[in-house]
Parts: structure tokens; C-alpha cells; sequence
């Protein structure tokens, strides 16, 4: 396992969360005028109470990851439910334990918040991040259904 700090994102880490999200397979900028909208939605998603972007940096400069987290308050509990939208992990730094110790910063921070459960969501043909979300001790608990609206 490489040595990797998990920490808050900073504003000067927008570009290399934005690089993150594109490998993940979000949608690209086709302007300037796009990617200054993405770098603001992200300033802004970090700024939010609650919503967090925890990123792994190694070599004390260099960020390999990140997830995002969003604290939801359900009408069935009394606690919040942390929602990851969105964990990648650059391509060839995956399988060194990175993605691990961000979802182990994720449970960290729930038990803190007292959250009742961690949710996440994972694309059908992501075979592989199904296996390790298993491994973590996730289990798959429904079906997520969309509509596209754009």
C-alpha cells in the first residue's frame, strides 16, 4: 500500500477533481464557459454543509482520488444517510489500497455524523467496483431505475 493522506479538498484541487470525474466517465467540458460552470458546481458542492470532497494525495502533492459525499435526511429515520455519488480512483493507481482508505475515511466520517447507513450507487457493467464494494462488506440492497431528461 503506497502512503496516501486522505484530507477536505481545497479550491486548488478543482482541476485535478475535475480530471478525476472525467476518468470516472462524467461529461467533459466542450467550452470554456463549461469548464468554468464545472470548476464553480464543484467550489460549490464543497462549500455546502452537507456535502464534502475528500481527496487521496500521495507524495504530500500529488491527488490519485476522491469521492464525494452528501448527508441526506430520510422521512423514515431519525439520522442521516451518507450518499456517495461519485469514488474514483486514477487507473494506475488502483488496486494499492487508495480506494479503500477513501471509503474508510467515508465510515469514519458517517459513525461521526451518526449516520444510519452509507448508500452508494455503481454503474451495471462496473463488474469490478461491484467485487470491491463487496469486499468492504457493502451489499447490494436494490435497483436503481433512471430517466433521463436533457
Amino acid at each position: 500500500m503506497v502512503d496516501v493522506i486522505i484530507r477536505e479538498a481545497f479550491d486548488n484541487d478543482i482541476p485535478i477533481i475535475l480530471g478525476l470525474l472525467y476518468d470516472l466517465g462524467r461529461p467533459k467540458p466542450q467550452t470554456d464557459s463549461d469548464v468554468d460552470t464545472f470548476r464553480k458546481l464543484v467550489k460549490k458542492y464543497a462549500k455546502d454543509s452537507d456535502k464534502t470532497i475528500l481527496v487521496a494525495e500521495i507524495d504530500d502533492t500529488k491527488i490519485v482520488g476522491m469521492v464525494s459525499v452528501m448527508f441526506l435526511p430520510r422521512l423514515n429515520h431519525t439520522t442521516l444517510e451518507m450518499y456517495i455519488p461519485e469514488l474514483v480512483v486514477f487507473e494506475s493507481y488502483q488496486n494499492q489500497g487508495i480506494g479503500k482508505r477513501l471509503i474508510n475515511s467515508c465510515i469514519a466520517l458517517a459513525k461521526e455524523k451518526k449516520c444510519h447507513r452509507i448508500r452508494l450507487e455503481s454503474v451495471n457493467q462496473r463488474i469490478a467496483s461491484h467485487q470491491f464494494y463487496n469486499y468492504l462488506g457493502f451489499e447490494q440492497s436494490a435497483q436503481s431505475f433512471t430517466k433521463n431528461l436533457d
